[in-house]
């Protein structure tokens, strides 16, 4: 396989923010596979929370390029779901090597969307899924004064809103935001309550139609969120405390419900396992993004009917997406592309 990396740094529409950060553009790095003239793309963005830069992916994705170029590729192997089918055999192998998750992840998107492109076929096909029943993914309204807050949502009618949360009147943000749209509400607190705070707001917040509560206490807080998990009278969903997959079963005691990220658990391949074992323990799953273009984009949707939740709208955030792809429309349908893979083509180089 020949490999190449672009770099991009992404306007957005608007300033984004949560509780410990805000920023004006995002900057992502995208890998493509290239094998027997198919070209299959994956993506990882930086993250200043997990000190990934996209110098430091490239580095360690670079340190790599002469065994990548010499990797074997059955791409006609076994099937998707054997552990000897070549994106996961490759996915094992790139767990030997010294790479964080986010590069992993750029990795293994690009050899999954690799794979289906030679098979011809999509990856939810590959996978034995169909698209029916999907979920709505939500559309996150960053953490601002109310009166942007509101501003925000009137420019985006959607039926779901994720509302990113982590001041000292996040009930009374809420409260202005539901005189506004009918539509439902999730939450995401960013680590920025205690357990005291989330049992109180919970209260509150499921009288103003709120789904569930995200991620409310700081990461390790596993003595607090296991009072929560009992005593919060909403659903609360696993982020920061759920990063790889030995997090799955701990989760379970804690939480009522896990968002996996692609970036933080290295991609589709260790998503897969994870999703399963989610389910197994009777946890509700979401796939979250990273504000990624439609190149990350469109590997999520290839999840999105194993799903409960999804939030998929970081290509919306952007002023200008680099890839065609899975795309969502004005009034939150997903449109899949007729194209195998994640069905992804880049724009430009």
């Amino acid at each position: 396989m020949n490999i190449q990396l672009y770099q991009y740094t992404l306007p957005l529409q608007h300033t984004f923010g949560i509780s410990r950060e805000r920023y004006d553009t995002q900057d992502t790095l995208i890998v493509c596979l290239e094998y027997q003239g198919k070209t299959g793309y994956g993506e990882a963005t930086s993250n200043p929370y997990y000190q990934i830069t996209v110098d430091s992916l490239k580095q360690e994705i670079e340190a790599l390029r002469n065994a990548i170029a010499g990797f074997e590729v059955p791409l006609q192997g076994p099937k998707a779901d054997s552990d000897l089918a070549f994106p996961l055999q490759f996915e094992k192998w790139l767990r030997t090597q010294e790479l964080s998750n986010f590069a992993r992840c750029a990795l293994d998107l690009a050899c999954w969307d690799l794979y289906g492109k030679t098979l011809g076929k999509p990856l939810y096909q590959i996978w034995g899924t169909e698209l029916g029943n999907l979920p709505i993914s939500n559309f996150t309204i960053g953490l601002d004064s109310p009166e942007v807050m509101v501003a925000k949502m009137k420019e985006k009618p959607w039926p779901i809103y994720k509302i990113k949360l982590g001041t000292s009147n996040d009930v009374g943000i809420v409260t202005e935001l539901r005189k506004h749209t009918d539509a439902v509400f999730r939450v995401d607190a960013n680590c920025a309550w205690t357990a005291e705070e989330t049992i109180e707001n919970a209260r509150a917040l499921k009288e103003l139609g709120v789904e569930f509560i995200e991620q409310p206490l700081k990461a390790d807080d596993w003595e607090g969120m296991e009072l929560v998990a009992h005593k919060s009278e909403l659903p609360i969903i696993a982020d920061e405390s759920c990063i790889v997959e030995t997090d799955v079963a701990r989760c379970a005691l804690h939480f009522h419900g896990i968002n996996i990220k692609l970036t933080k658990c290295g991609g589709l391949s260790p998503a897969l396992r994870m999703i399963r074992e989610a389910r197994e323990l009777g946890l509700k799953v979401m796939v979250g993004c990273m504000t990624e273009s439609s190149v990350g984009i469109s590997a999520i949707a290839q999840l999105l009917p194993q799903l409960d939740y999804v939030d998929m709208d970081g290509a919306l955030l952007l002023r200008e997406d680099i890839a065609t792809g899975v795309k969502l429309l004005e009034d939150a349908t997903v449109v899949y592309p007729n194209a195998p893979g994640s069905g992804v083509e880049l724009l430009a180089r």
